[in-house]
């Protein structure tokens, strides 16, 4: 008696298959990367320009009888403010509320630019194309500020924010489709 022992393993077809099956599979997980170092980026920006935002609202409630200065300061962002103004406010160098809000508003663009953390001798920070709006009440008393920030986002979305903050230039595109606004209110009262 004689028992026949057959062997069955894979063929060529299956085995085709189930390496088109496991690619398709990579490729998702490759994607699923792309997306999620996107959103990352997205969300670091966002986050930079909250820090930002807040630091600037910050600097406006301690600086209060400067108001009108950080509510002319216009659109900034790219180097607007030039260099750094005199005196600096720093160490000996007596300020007065005017020349304070001038370092203010330089140091805040310098951080929205990413001039002050450098890799070699180029920014490495900041936002990506950033511009930085100050609104106030017209007459520079008691109310709600606002600190702008808009930026560059890397994905088309539709834009619905009221804010003009940025819309001049067309950097955002055309219809401001990759515009990303970050808009901080505080309530400042200056004569406090």
């Amino acid at each position: 008696m004689s028992i026949r022992i057959t062997q069955r393993g894979f063929s060529l077809i299956e085995l085709l298959i189930a390496l088109i099956v496991f690619s398709v599979g990579l490729l998702s997980v490759a994607g699923l990367q792309t997306v999620s170092k996107q959103a990352n980026f997205e969300s670091l920006q966002r986050t930079a320009a909250s820090q930002i935002a807040h630091g600037l609202l910050e600097d406006m409630r301690l600086n209060g009888d400067a108001i009108n200065v950080y509510l002319a300061a216009g659109e900034m962002g790219g180097g607007s403010r030039g260099g750094e103004p005199a005196p600096n406010c720093s160490g000996t160098s007596i300020c007065n509320p005017a020349q304070k809000a001038s370092i203010d508003l330089w140091f805040w663009e310098q951080m929205l630019d990413g001039n002050l953390e450098m890799s070699g001798n180029a920014g490495a920070g900041g936002l990506v194309m950033p511009t930085m709006c100050v609104n106030g009440p017209a007459a520079g008393g008691a109310g709600i500020y606002a600190v702008t920030i808009a930026w560059r986002g890397s994905a088309s979305l539709s834009n619905s924010n009221g804010s003009a903050c940025g819309t001049v230039g067309g950097d955002y595109g055309a219809n401001n489709e990759f515009r990303r606004i970050m808009q901080i209110p505080t309530y400042i009262d200056p004569t406090q």
